[in-house]
């Protein structure tokens, strides 16, 4: 399955430490999505970019905590990221992240 995740001038994405949430940072501030629906559950036009040790600050129900990120490969104009277990792989781009599904992790 993959779902696809509109988000323009995308800089850092990272999950907190449940994997239940995922915090995006772009030029246009902050977003929180549910990974149980990705739905977006928090915004912020505050420009927040991630600090030199690769730190984003959350918002919403993830407030205040320091959540490793992964920021955009410029070079590369793309990266990519797993969840914390194995169940998404995240394609992220400065305009969108394509989110698909390991089923593999569901055969244990």
């Amino acid at each position: 399955m993959k779902q696809c995740l509109h988000i323009g001038g995308l800089v850092a994405v990272g999950f907190d430490d449940s994997g239940d949430y995922l915090l995006t940072i772009s030029h246009s501030g902050r977003g929180v999505f549910s990974t149980q629906t990705w739905q977006r559950v928090a915004r912020s036009t505050e420009l927040a970019y991630p600090d030199e040790q690769g730190i984003g600050i959350g918002i919403g129900p993830i407030e205040g905590q320091a959540i490793p990120i992964t920021e955009m490969d410029y070079e590369a104009e793309r990266f990519s990221l797993l969840s914390p277990d194995g169940r998404f792989r995240l394609d992220c781009e400065s305009d969108h992240i394509t989110i698909s599904t390991n089923d593999m992790t569901d055969k244990h």
